[in-house]
């Protein structure tokens, strides 16, 4: 009987829900924002408001007490408890160490609860006060109190006192807000709070519109470049951040196009590089096949044809290789110390050849040796591309001068050729991987990549390079290697 193997069923993942869009969370927060401001609003006006009422008080009346406790002259003294009293309508004492009253002024009238002890002359309450004071452990002593026949609530002060003069001062003041006016501020309070809930949701609204709609653009131009669709053009206006934005997904939508551009022309380029000598390979194998065959000088001139066009091939396989290498950062440097005119003049034996039967006129214009520090072979590859590249694109004349410069630091190499020039436009292009100007005529030697292989021996090296034309006169490719150590050393004795 077989046995049936479990199966294995895969739960299909649950799907995150969409998130609100930004403008609802704005709103959100803003409205969030409204209420707690009204909700702080309302505990101080009803919750609050009676206890930060009398603590006010306290302060006020601790204020007075110091103010009167200062004042050494007893006229004096006697016209600010009056004063004080008046303008704060306040109950205040002077008494002794018994608590027999020595001085007090009264604004309260019949409402203060001291007010019965001082016309009745009775000591008793401002002896209890005193005895409570004394109780606390502190220099004064503080309690509200109340009347049964009205809605009267005060706040009753008492401070120990060390003077010659007398030993407590008390105080008593009214600590109830008057109704009329805490009334009416409540009352305001709940249209403030229906005019601001109203106001905060239209604002807010307003406001989330406004902050959302240009990230809503950018987002909305982001989608059609995802789609394909390169020709359009973030436009992030409103505030900073989202034009920066745009900027850089401007910049990025360029790149990309320009990598997307370069791309179809490198597989167009490979494409017609690797067409033509696979023709030519077989058309030969064909010919050596059909007609060659018993003649053996013509056999080897096709077969040479076939190797020849076998080199080729394998050339524009290797240069994709080294440069992909290059640009992941898998090839590593050998660096030595080595002299540059040296390097220069191993090169120009290449040409040799090429001068005789071509009719080149290359030559090289030495400046003193110097010692530079870089990976040899690699920088021989630099070189020699230059060349190739002038030896490509040089006008009739076919002049190509390759010249040293020594400067205070390094050392720059040009190479310059007399050929039709490069445009502005397309100077920052000569550089990228597989690009050819349609104006100039396909290269003679190479395989069309050196110039980008150049670029990143060079970048790897930390090497300054770069090119400079005129259109119509030629151009000119170089780099700056920086001097070895003892060459820096020889320089500076050459200098003192």
């Amino acid at each position: 009987m077989p046995v049936q193997m479990p199966q294995i069923v895969s739960k299909p993942k649950k799907q995150r829900k969409p998130r609100l869009a930004l403008r609802y969370y704005v709103w959100l927060y803003f409205m969030a924002f409204a209420i707690v401001i009204l909700v702080l609003m309302w505990l101080f006006q009803y919750v609050f408001l009676d206890s930060y009422y009398e603590k006010a008080k306290i302060r006020d009346v601790e204020k007075t007490a110091n103010s009167i406790i200062e004042e050494k002259n007893e006229t004096d003294q006697k016209y600010l408890m009056g004063r004080l009293a008046y303008e704060n309508n306040l109950c205040i004492i002077l008494a002794d160490e018994s608590g027999n009253q020595i001085m007090y002024a009264n604004n309260l009238g019949e409402y203060s609860t001291l007010y019965v002890d001082i016309t009745t002359n009775h000591s008793r309450r401002i002896f209890d006060l005193k005895a409570k004071l004394n109780k606390s452990g502190s220099d004064y002593f503080t309690e509200t109190v109340k009347k049964e026949d009205s809605d009267y609530r005060g706040l009753i002060y008492c401070k120990k006192v060390n003077s010659s003069d007398f030993s407590f001062i008390l105080i008593e003041s009214s600590v109830k807000p008057i109704d009329s006016t805490v009334s009416i501020i409540r009352e305001q309070l709940i249209y403030i709070t229906v005019i601001l809930i109203n106001l905060a949701f239209l604002v807010t609204l307003f406001i989330s519109k406004r902050i959302s709609k240009p990230i809503t653009s950018v987002t909305n131009t982001a989608k059609q470049f995802a789609a394909g669709d390169y020709s359009v053009d973030f436009k992030g206006e409103g505030y900073r951040e989202v034009e920066e934005l745009s900027n850089v997904l401007n910049n990025a939508k360029n790149e990309i196009r320009k990598v997307s551009d370069l791309r179809k022309d490198l597989v167009a380029n490979i494409s017609h590089d690797l067409r033509t000598p696979l023709t030519m390979v077989k058309a030969y194998a064909e010919m050596i096949r059909d007609l060659s065959g018993d003649n053996p000088q013509k056999r080897a001139e096709h077969v040479q044809i076939i190797i020849d066009e076998a080199d080729r091939l394998s050339a524009l396989v290797d240069n994709l290789l080294e440069l992909s290498k290059l640009e992941s950062g898998n090839m590593e440097l050998e660096l030595t110390d080595f002299s540059i005119v040296d390097k220069i003049n191993d090169c120009m034996t290449r040409y040799t050849l090429l001068i005789e039967q071509n009719g080149y006129d290359i030559k090289y214009e030495p400046d003193e040796d110097r010692i530079i520090t870089a990976d040899m072979q690699k920088l021989d590859q630099v070189i020699y591309n230059f060349i190739n590249n002038a030896v490509n694109y040089t006008g009739d004349e076919k002049v190509i001068r390759i010249k040293q410069i020594n400067k205070p630091d390094c050392v720059r190499i040009e190479v310059t050729d007399n050929g039709k020039g490069i445009s502005k436009e397309l100077l920052p292009l000569v550089f990228d991987r597989y690009y050819r100007d349609a104006k100039v005529k396909r290269a003679v030697v190479g395989t069309g990549l050196g110039l980008s292989i150049c670029k990143e021996i060079l970048k790897k090296h930390g090497f300054a390079f770069g090119v400079s034309s005129v259109e119509g006169e030629g151009s000119t490719f170089w780099f700056e290697a920086p001097y070895a150590a003892r060459s820096r050393n020889q320089e500076t004795r050459n200098k003192n």
